[in-house]
């Protein structure tokens, strides 16, 4: 046997204390290793009654080979006579017992050390690997705390912990400049297996973000007297959250923005002031699709079950709010309601009540998102409603006109 002492104590528990490596790991990991280089000693490939034995107590470990007493020896490498085995285990060894020897080369220092090493440089990293796994699986689709190491390629490499993850562009905020050493709170959005480390994905747009963000600031969310309905976010700019109250007794809103505005200002710092809407959640989708529209106010919803569409009606000096900004508004409460929503001006509405086609054509038809953004984009241009919403009856009136007056001249 080889006399380690208690030098390998001292690096199994130093290997414990950085990487969270179990003794246990490590020594069977060297014993592993002592059969290996055992046969590539004795130059086979296999050897199955070898084992390497590790003695606590003395510090030493060693490669026995077990053999079986028989009368007749027909193979040397597995079995022994009973003189053999006598000159072993001395007089009280019998037929059909099984001995242990010896069999650790003089000169197997060397070869043992090169080849322990490598086997425990392996065994490290597997364990290392599997304890990174079960960790961020466990963590999987909840916030971590990491700091930001550096940019590559348009990709952020956070550490977390064991493991530096990645956060792809597409997961980043748009404009938020990300400077290496920063903390950052970031969702652990997938885990996936490689060779080497798990590559550990993360986000800092998604958004569970807003979702966690509540639930650790709003006692409420968690105990489940609060509960979040739904969430819409366009990372950096603005978020709608729907809230309902499971006691009639608590203000679902009122428990989310907090004692003079102090939880939701918390939130709203921690995502670098992105604006946040709480939208109060209702099952009547009327007044659901009429909170989700706010600030903007609505003088009157209708509805199409079947098809989940909404006509919905505003003052004229609301049309750009309740759009918003490149459509903004309406986008993010056609994602939180999942009703597809239209929006026209009084003005508007009363054109399409007088035209001849209303009474062909039901009143409820919805525009897509993108018709409504193409408006605020017009809206920009302070241009007033009436002159960008207009309908192709009132473009064909001034030619009909125009007939009518050169008929005249005639």
């Amino acid at each position: 046997m080889i006399k380690i002492g208690t030098a390998l104590f001292e690096a199994c528990e130093e290997l414990e204390r950085e990487k969270g490596i179990s003794k246990e790991v490590v020594i069977e990991s060297l014993k592993d290793a002592m059969v290996t280089a055992y046969k590539k000693h004795i130059k086979m490939k296999e050897v199955p009654n070898a084992e390497a034995i590790f003695d606590e107590q003395s510090g030493e470990i060693g490669v026995f080979r077990t053999k079986l007493v028989v009368e007749n020896v027909e193979d040397a490498d597995l079995e022994m006579s009973l003189d053999e085995a006598k000159e072993y285990a001395g007089d009280e060894a019998e037929i059909g017992d099984e001995i242990q020897i010896d069999v650790t080369p003089e000169n197997f220092g060397r070869i043992a050390a090169q080849s322990a090493k490598q086997v425990i440089t392996q065994r490290i990293r597997e364990a290392e690997r599997k304890l990174v796994l079960d960790e961020f699986l466990e963590k999987k689709g909840s916030l971590t705390t990491g700091t930001i190491q550096r940019v590559e390629n348009r990709n952020v490499i956070v550490n977390i912990g064991k493991t530096d993850a990645i956060m792809p562009q597409k997961e980043q905020i748009p404009g938020e400049y990300y400077k290496q050493g920063n903390r950052i709170r970031v969702f652990v959005l997938n885990v996936k297996e490689t060779s080497r480390l798990p590559q550990v994905i993360v986000s800092h747009a998604h958004p569970d973000i807003v979702k966690e963000l509540f639930e650790l600031e709003v006692p409420e969310i968690e105990d489940g007297i609060v509960e979040i309905k739904s969430i819409a976010r366009e990372a950096g700019y603005r978020t709608k959250i729907a809230v309902a109250s499971n006691d009639p007794e608590v203000d679902s809103v009122g428990a989310c923005i907090g004692p003079r505005g102090s939880r939701i200002q918390t939130i709203i710092s921690e995502l670098r002031n992105e604006k946040i809407d709480i939208v109060r959640y209702s099952d009547d989708p009327v007044e659901y699709i009429v909170n989700a529209l706010s600030p903007a106010r609505i003088i009157s919803v209708d509805i199409i079950e079947d098809s989940k569409e909404a006509f919905v009606i505003v003052p004229d000096d609301q049309l750009s709010l309740a759009i918003g900004r490149e459509g903004q508004n309406v986008r993010l409460a056609h994602k939180l309601t999942n009703w597809k929503i239209d929006i026209k001006s009084k003005t508007q509405a009363d054109a399409m009540e007088r035209s001849p086609r209303a009474e062909e054509e039901p009143i409820a038809e919805s525009e897509d998102i993108e018709e409504v953004d193409d408006v605020a984009e017009e809206q920009e241009l302070d241009i007033e409603p009436e002159e960008y919403a207009i309908d192709e009856e009132d473009i064909e009136r001034p030619e009909e006109t125009s007939e009518e007056q050169t008929e005249e001249e005639v």
